[in-house]
Formats: C-alpha cells, sequence, structure tokens
C-alpha cells in the first residue's frame, strides 16, 4: 500500500505543496518516500509516492521504466497475474503495463487482477495519463482541478481546506478508468477525460457510469466516454434476481431460534452451500493474511508480536474472520483483536437518583441497578467483544488472541477530529462518517490494553494488516432497512435494495476507511469483498442468503450464520446486527439529536 499523489500543471506556474496533504500522504506510506517529475512538451506532472511495504522486496515508488512509463501503484494483487514471494506487486504491474501499446492491452491488464488497487500511470508514447480505482473502489483515491495554477490534483488522501477555498475535492468514481491525452489537453487548456467503464457490455450500466462520473468531475473539466466503445469486463458475475415462486413458508417461523440454524445445516443442500461460502471466505482470508513482507526481512517483529489484527465487535462478522484466519496463521503467532469503545456519560438522573438509591438497599436490584456498578467503558461491543474473545479461546486455546482494549475519552475524540480524523473523512461529511470514521481511526491505531494474569498491560498493535466486515451486511441483507424493504415491497425490493448496495458501497464507506486505516501506516483488507466471494454471493438466490421472515439474529445473514455454527462458534452466530457507531457508543458521547445523514458541524470546525 502506499500514499500516490499526481499534480498535472499545463502552464508553468511555481506552486507549493500542501504540507497537510503531504504529511497525511507520509504517514501512509512511512516505509519510504519519493518524488519525480516529468515534463512534456506543453505540460509537467509531479508525482510523490509514499510506501508501505507489505509483500516480497521494498520497491521505490514512482517506478519509472526503461521506456519512461512512470507507474504508482496503491494496491495488492491477490489472483490474477502471479507474484512470486519474493516479488514485489508493484513491479509485476509495471512491467505488464509496460508492454502495453493500446488502450485495450492495458485495460487488459487492469481487469486481470484480483484485489484492491488505485493507481496513477503516464504512459510515454502518445503522452497519456491513466489513473482509476478497482471495481469496488477499496483503494482511495480523489481529485480536484484549480483553476488559478490551471492544474489537477490526484491524491490517495486530501486535507479539509478552508471554506474559501474554490477548488473542492471529490472521490474519483469507482466507474471505470479514465485516461488524459495530454498533448490535447495542453493544446486546448482545458482537461478532457476519456472514460473507460466496468460494465457487462449491457448499455444501461455505460450511461448509469456517465451519470455517476458527471456528478463528481471537477469544475473546469469534461468526461467522455471513450469513442472505441472500450470496456473493462467487471471482476464479478451479476446478482441473481430470480424470485421465488411460492411463498408457502412465510407465516411458519415466527418463533423461530437458534435450533432453525441446526435444523437448516441437517439439511443437505444447505449444508453444501454453507461449507461453499466458508471455502471460498476461507481462501480470501488466507489471500489477505499471507501476502505479507517476508518476515526474516523485518527483525523487528518477533513472532510473540501479531502481523495480522481484526477490527473486532464480537459479531458476526469480525468472528467468522477471526475463525478463519486462525486456519492460516501460524500458530505461535498472536492475533490482535481490535476493541473500541467511547467513555459513557453518567446520565443526569442516575447521578440525582444516587442517594435515594442508597435509602432503599433491602430492595432486590434491578437490572438497571446493576448497571451502575459497570464501568464508564462497558459498551455493548465490548460486553460482546469479550463474549467473543472466549468463544475464539475455546475454538482455539493454544492460540494467543490479544484482546486490546480501546477506550476513548471525549477530550481525546475532539483533539484527534480537529488534528487529524476530520482531513481523513474528507471529502465525506456525514453525521455518518464522522462516527465511523473516528470509531474505525482509533480502533485502528491500536492503542489500548491487554489483560495478562488478571493485570491490565499497555499495549499498541503492531500488524500492519487489519482486516474488516465490510460488505458482508451489504451483500446478505443485514441491515435493518433491508427488512423494512422486503416487508414493503417483498424479495423483488430487497433484490433491488442489495444491487443498490454493492453500487454505491465505494463512495459511502471503503474511500473512507482506507484513508482512515492507512493514516497509522497499516492496511486494511476487506476478505467479503473478495471477488470470488462476492461472485459466490451473486450466484445464489436472495432466498438462500437471507429469510427475512425469521426472527432478528437469525434471518438477515442467514447463510454467514449457518457458516459460523458449522466453523463451532457458539452465541456470536445469532447475535443481531449493531451498527459500529452504536456498539461502540460513540454516538451516544456527542450527546446530539442528529441523522446520520446530517451534515456533520463537527468535521468543519474539527
Amino acid at each position: 500500500m502506499c500514499g500516490i499523489f499526481c499534480l498535472l500543471t499545463l502552464t508553468p506556474s511555481q506552486f507549493e505543496r500542501d504540507k497537510t496533504v503531504h504529511e497525511h500522504l507520509k504517514r501512509r506510506g512511512p516505509s519510504q518516500s519519493q518524488d519525480l517529475t516529468v515534463t512534456g512538451s506543453c505540460y509537467q506532472c509531479l508525482f510523490s509516492a509514499h510506501v508501505l511495504h507489505m509483500r516480497g522486496l521494498l520497491t521505490p515508488q514512482p517506478v519509472e521504466d526503461n521506456a519512461g512509463n512512470v507507474l504508482e501503484w496503491n494496491g495488492e494483487i491477490f489472483g490474477g497475474p502471479p507474484v512470486k514471494p519474493e516479488e514485489n506487486d508493484t513491479t509485476v504491474v509495471s512491467q505488464r503495463l509496460s508492454t502495453c501499446s493500446s488502450p485495450s492491452e492495458i485495460l487488459s491488464v487492469l481487469s486481470s487482477i484480483r484485489g484492491p488497487w488505485g493507481f496513477v500511470y503516464y504512459q510515454k508514447a502518445g503522452d497519456y495519463l491513466w489513473f482509476g480505482r478497482d471495481f469496488f473502489g477499496r483503494r482511495s483515491l480523489l481529485w480536484r482541478f484549480d483553476t488559478e495554477l490551471n492544474a489537477l490534483t490526484l491524491t490517495s488522501v486530501a486535507a479539509r481546506g478552508s471554506g474559501s477555498d474554490p477548488a473542492v475535492w471529490q472521490e474519483v468514481p469507482a466507474a471505470g478508468v479514465y485516461r488524459i491525452d495530454l498533448k490535447a489537453t495542453a493544446e486546448s487548456g482545458s482537461v478532457m477525460f476519456e472514460v473507460y467503464p466496468w460494465a457487462d457490455g449491457g448499455t444501461d450500466e455505460v450511461s448509469s457510469c456517465c451519470e455517476t462520473i458527471s456528478e463528481s468531475v471537477p469544475s473546469s473539466c469534461t468526461a467522455v466516454m471513450n469513442q472505441s466503445g472500450l470496456v473493462l469486463p467487471t471482476p464479478v458475475c451479476p446478482l441473481n434476481t430470480t424470485i421465488p415462486t411460492s411463498l408457502n413458508e412465510t407465516e411458519d417461523h415466527q418463533n423461530s431460534s437458534v435450533k432453525d440454524l441446526e435444523q437448516l445445516l441437517a439439511s443437505k443442500d444447505k449444508n453444501d452451500e454453507v461449507n461453499r461460502l466458508i471455502n471460498v471466505l476461507s481462501e480470501a482470508v488466507r489471500r489477505r493474511v499471507q501476502a505479507l513482507p517476508l518476515r526474516e526481512q523485518d527483525a523487528s517483529l518477533p513472532d510473540e508480536r501479531a502481523s495480522v489484527a481484526l477490527l473486532f465487535s464480537g459479531g458476526i462478522d469480525s468472528m467468522i474472520l477471526a475463525a478463519l484466519a486462525d486456519r492460516h496463521i501460524p500458530a505461535h503467532q498472536p492475533i490482535d483483536l481490535l476493541n473500541v469503545a467511547f467513555k459513557l456519560q453518567e446520565p443526569k438522573k442516575q447521578k440525582e437518583s444516587a442517594n435515594k438509591h442508597k435509602k432503599h438497599n433491602n430492595k432486590p436490584k434491578t437490572a438497571a441497578a446493576d448497571s451502575r456498578t459497570s464501568g464508564p467503558f462497558d459498551v455493548p461491543d465490548r460486553i460482546t467483544g469479550k463474549a467473543g474473545l472466549k468463544e475464539l479461546q475455546d475454538l482455539n486455546p493454544e492460540r494467543r488472541w490479544n484482546f486490546v482494549e480501546i477506550n476513548v475519552t471525549q477530550e481525546e475524540l475532539q483533539k484527534m477530529r480537529e488534528e487529524r480524523i476530520c482531513h481523513l473523512v474528507y471529502p465525506l461529511d456525514t453525521v455518518l462518517d464522522d462516527s465511523i470514521g473516528c470509531a474505525v481511526w482509533f480502533a485502528a491505531r491500536g492503542t489500548g490494553f491487554i489483560m495478562e494474569d488478571g493485570d491490565q498491560r499497555a499495549f499498541t498493535s503492531s500488524a500492519k494488516v487489519i482486516l474488516t466486515g465490510i460488505g458482508a451486511d451489504e451483500q446478505l441483507a443485514g441491515y435493518s432497512r433491508h427488512r423494512v424493504r422486503f416487508k414493503m415491497s417483498g424479495f423483488e425490493g430487497l433484490i433491488q435494495e442489495l444491487a443498490m448496495e454493492l453500487g454505491r458501497i465505494s463512495c459511502r464507506n471503503l474511500g473512507r476507511d482506507d484513508r482512515v486505516i492507512g493514516d497509522h501506516g497499516k492496511e486494511a483488507r476487506f476478505p467479503y469483498l473478495d471477488e470470488d466471494v462476492v461472485s459466490y454471493l451473486n450466484s445464489l438466490p436472495v432466498w438462500d442468503k437471507a429469510d427475512l421472515t425469521l426472527p432478528r439474529g437469525v434471518g438477515e445473514k442467514l447463510l454467514l450464520r449457518l457458516a459460523a455454527k458449522q466453523l463451532g462458534l457458539g452465541q456470536s452466530a445469532v447475535l443481531p446486527k449493531r451498527a459500529m457507531q452504536f456498539g461502540s457508543r460513540i454516538a451516544k458521547m456527542e450527546d446530539k439529536r442528529e441523522k446520520a445523514s446530517d451534515k456533520c458541524t463537527r468535521l468543519l470546525t474539527g
């Protein structure tokens, strides 16, 4: 992984690099930094790359080949072009692109890669600048055009400017890859992007892509579909939109419980489906926990320190990832479970009633009374996280599971939001972006404590790889809005909702999470968004993935719950979905009556 930056200027001019942006890029790539300038007849490109060494030999970027082509690569190859253990995937991509002489050949290289990527590529022959993101948008890439400088900037991460700054950053839509004809652009004085969209070949998808891009193109720039009609084939199979012909069973499940999972597993067909999901997801996890730097090259990382961590709530998504990671990480290496909690504010009524409560000690204790004895960081995700830890310890008592309790006060939240997080969440700006961005930033930092022999010990996770469960809810109907849609519009409405979820995941979640986690010099990896996992889930009819006639904690993500049961997990298999902002209690900390979709003033002011 790395932080990549490219400044394309069309007129000779002096400029000062934004120091905040530069610092953010360096934090993403602490292993090595380098600049390279390419000057054409009427243009200049400044490339700046900051590398986080993740696999093979450390490869400085930008990479310039013998022909003068320049590559900035922020990605991982988990499938497609072969990468040997000692090789770095940046070198592999550079070598393959250097053999390309036509747009179709470049598209062929990019579409063959399985894994997350964002890239900028200067093709010297023809004076072209290519850039883009993978199909899901798992790596961040932002753009803006400065009319005063007559300059286009592409970067992994930006900085929130003053309100008077006219050049607004936006996320590059993960709708395809883009090419700029630098000579034509310099002659016309305006930037035009040729778009090569992701598509199955359907005209609806291409027109939808045009709409998505036109909404995000920087001011004073234009985007047009490439005249050759070339597309990138989508790396996953289409969503199965079959609707069942019979709905006889909808009334039979009103009193269902966890026993339904065991009964369903007794069915051979269902058991086969579950095993196929476990196999494909296990392989996705294996690719992500074993594509690491050669261990002997990092003498500072002894075996008692983890290479892999998980954002961990004890919910089903993170529990399954932990159970599968346990299969593929050597038994003597620990796994860090990162569990974040925001300090609970003591309600005024509770304080006022404390004295009254003392006068009635002879009365039986209630659940509310018991809660007064709990600590200020005993939020729901901490409680389920500890229960999940116990299940994992039962599953593999030989493994060292580092349950990292990350406790955040309101003062620290406000300080770090103002200094760092507001820039990383940007250009997203809602209350939900703030809550999740802050929770993920503190969790990924990994600074807290672990329990050893009954005592707390200060601890900071050393893991460079962080597995996250994003993508499970979007594909397996895990959100409450999916139940609402199913109730209103049946299977047809639910299928439409799930199709929309994957279509917008790049702009709602992934770019933000990549920027936030990458700020610690760590890399987010998304097993549920592995191309083979998505293809398998897309191939199944929706009722095989979820049965929303069943109660919460069973019906949503049903197939995943069955997989959890098959893997030997216990109560975590039937925990209902709890959003991170509520489970960590960050939503309560601000004590605001606001909607998730509202613009967050705290991000504007810090």
